[in-house]
């Protein structure tokens, strides 16, 4: 159980606080998980979504790089929730099951295909001491540009941010084998 109430429910929000509200729950089917908690202060719920709406739908990184850099910090910063819904998400967007598994168990970059291990590098470095390398960091600008150096290393820094969140507030997925809903 989350340590402050999970705010569902439009009417739990205080007046001031339903647009941003509305804004969440229309552009993500609903208001849970992170969002749910985030409610406790509107505001920063509202831009946190903001942030997260670009990452997700209109960031240059493709789908599967995302996803698989969202798993890397997920599994990094032990956060169940973040797992069970992205894991999800990365088979729907065509990650591969091997590489899914690979980061569940923690492999060594040689289980990735060299693309994957490109990102998984680069997040666990930033995940682990805070910096990545000059090698790491050539390799994602080689491969995916210096807007996509920036949006990846965001990419991660987001889903960490909300990784802390969810682990400190203890936010669980649910036990429902439907959830997450798929992408809509």
């Amino acid at each position: 159980m989350a340590r402050v109430p999970e705010l569902t429910e439009r009417e739990s929000i205080a007046e001031a606080g339903r647009a941003a509200f509305d804004a969440i729950a229309a552009s993500r089917n609903g208001v849970r998980g992170p969002f749910a908690v985030l409610m406790h202060s509107p505001e920063l719920a509202k831009r946190t979504a903001e942030v997260g709406a670009y990452i997700r739908f209109e960031s240059t990184l493709s789908a599967t790089d995302r996803e698989l850099a969202t798993l890397v910090a997920s599994r990094e910063f032990e956060c169940d929730y973040e797992w069970a819904a992205h894991s999800r998400i990365a088979r729907e967007q065509g990650l591969r099951p091997e590489a899914i598994e690979a980061v569940a168990a923690g492999s060594e970059l040689d289980a990735f295909t060299t693309e994957e291990a490109t990102i998984v590098r680069f997040v666990r470095e930033l995940a682990r001491s805070h910096r990545v390398s000059d090698e790491a960091f050539e390799a994602v600008r080689s491969r995916l540009g210096d807007q996509g150096a920036v949006e990846l290393s965001a990419a991660a820094g987001y889903y960490a941010m909300l990784a802390f969140t969810l682990n400190a507030l203890e936010v669980e997925p649910p036990a429902d084998p439907e959830w997450p809903p798929p992408l809509g």
